[in-house]
């Protein structure tokens, strides 16, 4: 499985990278206005950290508009996967773009019908939103497991299945073993990921242990 980090805090992604186990970032509107920066230049200092796909997302909402928007967000680098929503425009823009050499991320799919109709607009990812699904009382679990399958029936689909809105460890453990191909996590997840308490209470003890030897490695 392959793990993106949602965020576009660079300090955070720098942070990140040097654990070796990012593939790639994942932004919106919404982390970009957090970052309190201008756009183009958080997408290309991005873009240069992480040599993997980095989504950037449109803001309009018809697909002319969407067009231009990913036209131009694809000479901010060579790295940028446009993202767009699964609307009727979002998938016109998306056949477009795709058929035109260009990485395209279809962002808040919410049905398993949504994500057939992206992989057939020739979306490279497709983001079903877990969480979020889980706040209104359905299981997003359950989500990654139809769109897994529906995938799997059609080798021609060569759609990746990209799980976002995680809110927790267990989400990624789940769509792991669904087969989802990527996880977009906040840092914070990924920082989860690495922790256990017994992993801390064991690496105690054992630091113990080897202070009363009195001995040094070095």
């Amino acid at each position: 499985m392959k793990f993106f980090v949602d965020t576009a805090d660079v300090g955070e992604i720098r942070s990140l990278m040097d654990t070796g186990l990012l593939d790639g970032v994942t932004t919106n509107p919404s982390l970009i206005a957090k970052s309190g920066r201008d756009m183009k230049q958080v997408i290309a200092e991005i873009c240069d950290i992480t040599p993997g796909p980095v989504s950037a997302e449109v803001t309009a909402t018809d697909a002319e508009g969407m067009l231009a928007e990913g036209r131009f967000l694809r000479t901010i680098a060579a790295n940028v996967c446009v993202k767009v929503p699964l609307t009727e425009a979002g998938l016109i823009a998306c056949r477009r773009l795709s058929g035109e050499g260009a990485m395209v991320n279809v962002t808040l799919c919410f049905s398993a019908a949504q994500a057939l109709l992206a992989a057939k607009a020739g979306a490279t990812f497709i983001s079903p939103f877990v969480g979020r699904l889980d706040d209104i009382g359905q299981d997003g679990m359950e989500l990654i497991a139809d769109i897994v399958e529906i995938y799997n029936n059609y080798p021609a689909l060569t759609t990746e299945v990209l799980v976002a809105s995680i809110r927790h460890p267990v989400h990624v453990v789940q769509s792991a073993k669904l087969g989802a191909h990527v996880a977009t996590l906040p840092p914070a997840v990924i920082r989860q990921l690495m922790k256990h308490p017994l992993t801390d209470k064991g690496l105690d003890a054992f630091l113990a242990d080897w202070k009363k030897t009195g001995q040094s490695i070095l």
